[in-house]
């Protein structure tokens, strides 16, 4: 899925700090629990997707960096939470919301580009304003932000992390068809619509051109 090759150029610096950021993505991945790649997955993702809403260039490159990257607050915390298949207690949540400031504090540490830094502070910004660390609402919220909020989410659930969403399911159900139903619900409320409605027509056309 969504393995088009990178039509960005990069630097000799930026291959070195992606394929730096690819071995801590699989890193952070440990730490989380998951058991497939999570954050190189959804980096393609947010690169290919982000390229289709127009980013280019400087943009692009936070884009994917910062995706690769999101979760850096995660492993300064080291939480053991993190990696158990089960319900977050509310004093685990809170202690959580604290990731992204953390994440924004080591990509500065790391000299990832400002616009890096805060797409990474704000990825769980919510649309409606419900999101943390700072509130941001709507259009407030970074295109490259909101982009990350969805892929994220997406991988997520493939992964099924039940403590971030309990969705009904049958075992017959098909895992990517759910995934797409909440992502769909929650346009509006945690996501950007003209996101959500880009990224699921990406994966539709991506599924066609597979069969």
């Amino acid at each position: 899925m969504l393995t088009k090759e990178s039509a960005l150029v990069r630097s000799e610096a930026d291959r070195k700090t992606e394929a730096e950021l690819i071995r801590l993505a699989e890193e952070i991945d440990a730490v989380e629990g998951y058991r497939a790649p999570h954050a190189t997955f959804m980096a393609r993702m947010a690169e290919t997707l982000g390229a289709e809403l127009g980013l280019r260039g400087s943009d692009l490159t936070a884009l994917k960096f910062a995706a690769l990257a999101h979760d850096l607050g995660e492993r300064v915390m080291g939480r053991d939470y993190l990696g158990r298949n089960s319900e977050l207690t509310w004093e685990e949540r809170l202690d959580l919301w604290r990731h992204p400031i953390l994440g924004e504090q080591a990509a500065a540490q790391r000299g990832l580009s400002r616009q890096a830094q805060l797409l990474i502070r704000w990825h769980h910004e919510w649309w409606n304003g419900s999101g943390y660390p700072d509130a941001l609402a709507g259009e407030a919220i970074p295109l490259g932000a909101r982009i990350v909020r969805v892929v994220d989410t997406y991988s997520a659930l493939l992964n099924d992390r039940t403590w971030r969403f309990s969705p009904a399911r049958s075992d017959e159900a098909n895992p990517e068809e759910i995934a797409q139903q909440i992502i769909a619900d929650y346009a509006g409320i945690e996501f950007d619509p003209r996101v959500v409605r880009a990224f699921l027509d990406l994966l539709n056309r991506t599924t066609r051109s597979n069969e």
